[in-house]
């Protein structure tokens, strides 16, 4: 029977845990601000890792890129605090990637609603084609 998850998936998943509660308390830089861990993605020989991240709160683009620059500037101290709290014979190599699926999310949810409501006739115009009973009063 084969194990249900790989090594580099269940150190990904504590990776993601304590960078969560390491970001929170020991970075203080104000570029960063609230910070959410989408994803950690651990390659298979534990050595690299790719941050997924996405920032709370409204941000344009050079506020996303001033805090994505911010996070693999500490990337280091990052590692060595990780280092000290979670036991790994090889600590990786942190890479800091801004996600854009929640931003892109909102945008095509906003996309459907909008088509939608241009789809939809007026409740006036709907209610005198849909009534049965109209079209027997006339007969």
């Amino acid at each position: 029977m084969p194990r249900e998850f790989t090594r580099a998936e269940r150190v990904s998943d504590a990776v993601q845990q304590e960078l969560a509660a390491l970001i929170r308390s020991e970075v203080r830089d104000p570029r960063v601000g609230m910070v959410n861990l989408t994803e950690v993605q651990i390659s298979r020989d534990l050595a690299y890792g790719k941050v997924f991240v996405n920032f709370v709160g409204d941000r344009d683009q050079d506020q996303i890129d001033e805090g994505i620059a911010a996070l693999n500037g500490a990337s280091g101290y990052l590692r060595k605090l990780l280092a000290a709290s979670i036991q790994l014979r090889i600590v990786p190599k942190l890479t800091f990637i801004y996600d854009e699926t929640g931003r892109r999310g909102q945008h095509l949810s906003a996309l459907i609603d909008l088509a939608i409501s241009k789809e939809m006739p007026s409740d006036d115009a709907a209610s005198e084609s849909d009534d049965p009973q109209s079209d027997n009063e006339e007969a």
